[in-house]
């Protein structure tokens, strides 16, 4: 029997030769369905989540126990999640399948909230809106979206796109049945650094449980120069803990909110250094102690 590492080095040979087969970018766009992680999915044949899946099982699982855990406490049941960046709801229809949940899916680009509406359009539990999120420190009020394989890279500024802008403040106020709110995920592809606060902020009074993407690469390059402000807001915002995962999904460490920029420094050694790109995080007030016990179960090391 081959040994784990070994195993998961070949699945991913395998994932990547699969993902780039000739055939597969010839017809990039056919749609496909797909059973990943326990649910059924359509989606195009060149999204890469069927690979990520495959080859790492631990993807994308990290958001999906977290809710699960916070969904524990009798008092967040229906527990009630905003997705911001849904994509084509796979992380809202894996929560569903785990605990009892309403769901605010949020996707600003048109070609994948097409996906996303297909397969979570018919699920009472889960609300999708069309729109592109907009924050103070977010320097576009408009925007069209940069695609690749699975994903939107990035937005543009365009004061012709045809997508729908909304505040977060606008969201929260056209969507009162999330007046209250447990978790929130942001995956933005850069743009976590501005509307992670501003959705704290908007939802401040629920106290939140927040997961993001950390990147300062791609953060960087959405226009962003300190990535590590955030961790500073956070700490300011009465935030205290984090945890974190690689992108894969595997346990990093936990650490104090205040301290976030020395220990993401170690994110500039690269992927050849660390094995992976860049981390997810979560992050809980001192207070909550449903969160500090989830926190504890799926990233039990603390970082020194």
């Amino acid at each position: 029997m081959l040994p784990g590492a070994i195993k998961t080095g070949l699945r991913r040979v395998a994932s990547y030769a699969r993902a780039n087969s000739p055939l597969r970018r010839a017809f990039a766009n056919r749609t496909v369905r797909r059973r990943v992680q326990g649910v059924e999915l359509y989606l195009p044949w060149s999204h890469r989540l069927p690979d990520y899946a495959w080859s790492t099982p631990t993807y994308g699982q990290n958001l999906v126990e977290l809710a699960a855990a916070l969904g524990t406490d009798p008092a967040d049941q229906p527990l009630r999640v905003v997705d911001v960046g849904a994509n084509i709801g796979d992380s809202a229809l894996q929560i569903l399948a785990r605990t009892p949940a309403r769901v605010l899916c949020v996707e600003g680009d048109p070609y994948w909230s097409a996906y996303l509406r297909r397969n979570v359009g018919d699920v009472d539990a889960v609300t999708v809106v069309e729109c592109f999120l907009t924050a103070p420190d977010l320097p576009m009020s408009a925007a069209s979206p940069v695609r690749s394989t699975g994903t939107t890279t990035h937005f543009v500024e365009d004061a012709a796109s045809t997508v729908t802008s909304m505040s977060i403040g606008e969201l929260r106020a056209q969507y009162p049945d999330f007046a209250s709110v447990r978790l929130i995920k942001s995956d933005t592809d850069g743009l976590d650094v501005a509307l992670v606060p501003e959705l704290i902020s908007t939802w401040r009074d629920c106290d939140p449980v927040v997961f993001f993407e950390f990147d300062p690469g791609l953060t960087r390059a959405a226009g962003f120069a300190e990535p590590d402000r955030l961790w500073e807001r956070l700490s300011t915002l009465g935030y205290s803990r984090a945890a974190a995962w690689d992108n894969a999904g595997r346990p990093v460490g936990q650490f104090d909110v205040i301290d976030g920029a020395r220990h993401a420094a170690v994110l500039a050694e690269g992927r050849k250094a660390l094995g992976y790109h860049f981390w997810d995080v979560a992050v809980r007030r001192d207070n909550d102690a449903v969160a500090a016990r989830a926190f504890d179960v799926l990233v039990p090391k603390r970082l020194g």
